[in-house]
């Protein structure tokens, strides 16, 4: 062959493969361009969105949840600024030390830090109330693939204080228990939605609030006094803790107005971590809890019986040596007594006394003068969780009913209930409705709305009320089962109750009982009704010997804040004649 001819052919060759190169080159061109053709023409909009999703996100938040003040402006629930932190785990280089590093700032467990953090999920929350500079650390040390939201938290400074009053909200801003649940739709804030762009790094360089400026809650002024309240705390818990007993109850209220100044319970729990406590100690027992009042209610019968026209001076009943029957049951009285008339029968707190007294009136008088009082009606407390109480209509009692109704026996009582009815006598026969709340705040501090006093109705005349007034002091003083009641240089009003808890079969049958004291001090102008009930105390187990000395404690170191001066004339109550009563 020639040479001419191989090098034509060498050249042919190249041009077949340059051919092919140029083919495959247009094809790949052509590919490319459809496909620049396909994304812009035809797939723009989605893409746009799928770009927008990984790296702008909406985000739906609450506002600044309302604080929560006592009686003297004081915090008792505040909103604190803190930090959600979520992570996308695909953008995490090294997800063993990123676990490491937040498991140590935040004090979590590594080893569920590094679960979340293994999650095939786009989005996983690792911690939703970081503080700033928690977030800021871990910012520092993870660059990338983790997401800070701001946000708020609920804080409880006084911790156990007024715990199951307050309540408490959860994570998501709502609130779940007491106050903060009833009152939720005036604290909480107005959801907002926020727009967080991101850079490839996961680093925000643009939010923006998609929100009115008005976001942030209202807040509540109390009629609860902090000082009242830890006074009232600290005596139930040790009391409880000296008598060994289940549980206790203590509340202070102002009988002219309704104004609780105090709903103290024991056990008790930190709304800060309410989640590590027993449910259990949510609730407010003083609210939710019933129980027999025992002798207390011996005054109630009294106002029955005035009511129906029984002069308490000159009533007198047998008592019969301390033992009385009634068909197959036996009354018994802890002291035996002959003769006694109706100061004398509270005074003693007889039960025999008050039993015959209750058959010369009758159930229906009662029954009626017990639901004047309240007893197994709601107060209408502005609190979750009230009950009633039971009492069976008058129309299906039997003598034995009419006979331990009369007291305290086969009915029962909350705690506010009972504070509430004897505030009632305090206040003239008038009976209020208990209140919690003063006043809702806007969040600029000017008034929403304010509570006033309310009357819910007449219990007894006014007349009845002093009558009943001085039997109560009387109940009190030297000779009374409530001697111990009583704070040097003060007057007291009160009653004392010893009531068996039913047993598990039903019985009172080697029952523990609660101790119980109910008054009012001081006796001519009362600034304050108080209740205490100690459940199951060991050993001790009467109102006068367990729970009047806690009434004491209470009253006069609430007397010793409030600067209520004493009555140095005389303990006992002094009449307009200027006679100890």
């Amino acid at each position: 062959m020639k040479p001419k001819d191989n090098e034509k052919q060498a050249a042919a060759k190249r041009n077949r493969r340059i051919r092919i190169v140029g083919v495959v080159f247009t094809l790949c061109f052509l590919v490319v361009a459809a496909k620049a053709v396909y994304l812009q023409a035809f797939a723009g909009d989605a893409l746009s969105v799928r770009a927008v999703r990984e790296y702008k996100r909406d985000y739906e938040s609450v506002g600044k949840r309302g604080n929560i003040y006592d009686a003297q402006s004081r915090e008792l629930v505040v909103t604190a600024g803190v930090v959600s932190i979520a992570a996308r785990p695909s953008r995490i280089n090294n997800p063993a030390k990123a676990a490491e590093v937040i498991a140590e700032i935040l004090g979590m467990d590594q080893n569920r830090v590094a679960q979340t953090l293994s999650s095939q999920r786009p989005f996983v929350w690792i911690k939703r109330d970081a503080s700033p500079r928690q977030a800021e650390a871990i910012s520092t040390a993870i660059p990338q693939g983790l997401e800070f939201i701001e946000n708020y938290s609920r804080i409880y400074p006084n911790r156990q204080l007024a715990a199951q009053v307050l309540g408490f909200a959860g994570v998501d801003g709502n609130g779940l228990e007491g106050i903060e649940y009833y009152y939720d739709e005036y604290l909480k804030g107005k959801p907002y939605r926020q727009t967080v762009v991101r850079d490839a790094l996961g680093r925000i360089f643009q939010q923006e609030e998609a929100s009115a400026p008005d976001t942030e809650g209202k807040s509540l002024v109390l009629t609860i006094d902090a000082n009242i309240q830890h006074i009232a705390e600290q005596a139930i818990t040790r009391a409880v803790r000296r008598h060994n007993a289940r549980s206790a109850i203590a509340v202070a209220m102002v009988p002219r107005t309704g104004e609780i100044k105090a709903i103290a319970n024991y056990p008790t729990f930190n709304p800060n971590a309410f989640a590590r406590f027993p449910r259990s100690t949510w609730r407010n027992r003083a609210l939710t809890d019933s129980f027999e009042p025992g002798s207390t209610l011996k005054i109630f019968t009294a106002a029955a019986a005035m009511e129906s026209g029984i002069d308490p001076e000159r009533s007198f009943v047998d008592c019969e040596d301390g033992r009385y029957r009634i068909g197959r049951n036996v009354i018994h009285d802890v002291h035996p007594h002959e003769e006694l008339n109706l100061n004398e029968i509270i005074q003693y707190s007889s039960n025999i006394g008050i039993v015959k007294i209750s058959e010369m009136i009758g159930p229906e008088a009662l029954y009626s003068t017990l639901r004047r009082f309240g007893f197994s009606r709601k107060t209408g407390i502005d609190c979750p969780g009230e009950i009633a109480g039971i009492l069976r209509p008058y129309q299906s009692w039997r003598k034995i009913d009419n006979a331990t109704i009369a007291f305290g026996q086969g009915v029962t009582v909350t705690a506010i209930q009972l504070v509430n009815a004897v505030a009632a006598i305090a206040n003239d026969g008038e009976l209020m409705k208990p209140r919690i709340v003063r006043e809702i705040k806007n969040p600029d501090g000017s008034a929403f709305r304010r509570f006033e006093p309310e009357t819910l109705r007449r219990a007894v005349s006014p007349v009845i009320a002093k009558q009943l007034r001085e039997m109560m002091n009387a109940a009190t003083d030297r000779e009374g089962t409530g001697s111990r009641a009583v704070p040097d240089g003060y007057t007291v009003c009160g009653k004392t109750g010893t009531a068996q808890i039913l047993n598990a079969s039903g019985n009172y049958k080697n029952s523990d009982y609660y101790a119980i004291f109910i008054g009012f001090s001081p006796a001519r102008s009362p600034e304050l009704a108080v209740l205490v009930a100690i459940e199951a105390p060991r050993g001790k187990y009467y109102g006068g010997e367990v729970a009047a000395p806690v009434f004491e404690e209470i009253v006069r170191e609430s007397f010793n804040y409030m600067n209520v001066p004493p009555l140095h004339a005389s303990p006992f109550l002094i009449k307009e004649d200027g006679k100890p009563a």
